[in-house]
């Protein structure tokens, strides 16, 4: 809204500045930082007068977690109010990259609040069943790749090789948004902790940062050797929304949180980290960034595949932060180690930009 209204005034005096993607990416952050931070306290009390006694919390997880009883759920709706308003005042209108990646955030915000909406009047960990949700997922992943191809090219690239592998053609479609729904649901899987799925959240949205900036800039791509999306630029503004509101959701959600996210929040931000790996053709490059992510779906795909057919588990327990809890671990330690790791790995990703 405001470059709409600093172009239509002809960018004068100190509105010049609006022009420039870099300071509205810094003004996003703030933006959404100031929103989370001033609508966090009541809309935490509002949650607790709403939903009684909290999420329901699973008998047979660890037995340190039943001390979480009561705890609001659906906190996402914070991040997602934080993300949609800052990206609104400060994105071009134009850029049709940041509304399918709103779109996607939005629309998969609103599937994971159904589901948490599901568990708490129902008071079962259960939610919608997991085929409904999945085809909403996909549908709506769909719609937001179908928008964002008519912008950029249908080829895969690889991390370290420099220039396309194959064009998948209409397969594209499918291919994002496998990943997206892939992401959102290896986030929601990640978030079982205080804090574990928030912090890698934002430092998988960082080196994205990066990467839509010199994705978007013709001179960068060109001599880094990575595809040119003309206008992905512009999801600097979604990516840095997202850290600020993700910021400001970490100092209620810190242990002890005093909220969840819920897969309100988990889903939307796992779904925006998918639609912005699509939308810069760094599908690929994401796994790594995300690959903390990654290896928790993994844990749980692996647990399930091994016990039915053999009866006996790889891990203590799936995801696999409950297998480190239930080794001695305490929360703490695992949330931290956990984002050291993703820390370690969003500098690999990153490192795929010039190793080529």
């Amino acid at each position: 809204m405001f470059l709409f209204i600093a172009e239509e005034l002809g960018y004068p005096g100190v509105l010049n500045l609006f022009r420039y993607i870099t300071f509205r990416a810094g003004a996003a952050t703030a933006t959404a930082l100031l929103i989370g931070l001033l609508i966090g306290p009541k809309f935490i009390g509002w949650l607790r007068i709403r939903q009684g006694k909290g999420q329901p919390i699973r008998i047979d997880g660890p037995q340190s977690h039943l001390s979480k009883r009561g705890t609001p759920t659906m906190g996402g709706l914070m991040i997602l109010t934080s993300v949609s308003i800052a990206v609104l005042l400060w994105m071009d209108f134009t850029n049709r990259y940041v509304w399918a990646c709103l779109f996607i955030t939005v629309g998969f915000g609103l599937i994971g609040f159904l589901d948490d909406y599901d568990k708490v009047t129902k008071r079962s960990h259960k939610g919608v069943s997991g085929k409904t949700r999945l085809l909403a997922e996909f549908v709506v992943a769909s719609i937001g790749c179908f928008i964002i191809l008519q912008g950029t090219g249908t080829d895969l690239y690889i991390p370290f090789y420099k220039g396309p592998v194959v064009d998948l053609g209409i397969f594209y479609i499918f291919f994002g948004a496998f990943v997206v729904v892939g992401a959102g649901n290896a986030v929601n899987l990640t978030d079982g902790l205080d804090g574990l799925a928030t912090m890698p959240v934002i430092i998988a949205s960082l080196a994205f940062l990066l990467i839509t900036y010199l994705v978007g800039n013709a001179i960068y791509s060109d001599y880094l050797g990575i595809p040119f999306v003309r206008g992905a630029g512009h999801l600097t503004i979604l990516c840095s929304a997202i850290v600020g509101a993700g910021l400001a959701f970490l100092w209620f959600n810190a242990p002890p949180a005093a909220v969840f996210m819920g897969d309100t929040g988990s889903l939307a931000l796992g779904g925006a980290l998918g639609a912005i790996a699509v939308a810069t053709q760094h599908e690929l490059v994401l796994v790594i960034i995300g690959g903390l992510f990654v290896l928790e779906a993994l844990s749980v795909i692996i647990q399930v595949f091994f016990y039915k057919r053999t009866g006996k588990r790889v891990f203590k327990m799936a995801p696999i932060h409950h297998h480190f809890e239930q080794m001695g671990w305490s929360e703490p330690t695992v949330v931290i180690r956990f984002w050291i790791i993703s820390f370690v790995l969003a500098l690999a990703g990153l490192s795929t930009l010039k190793l080529r």
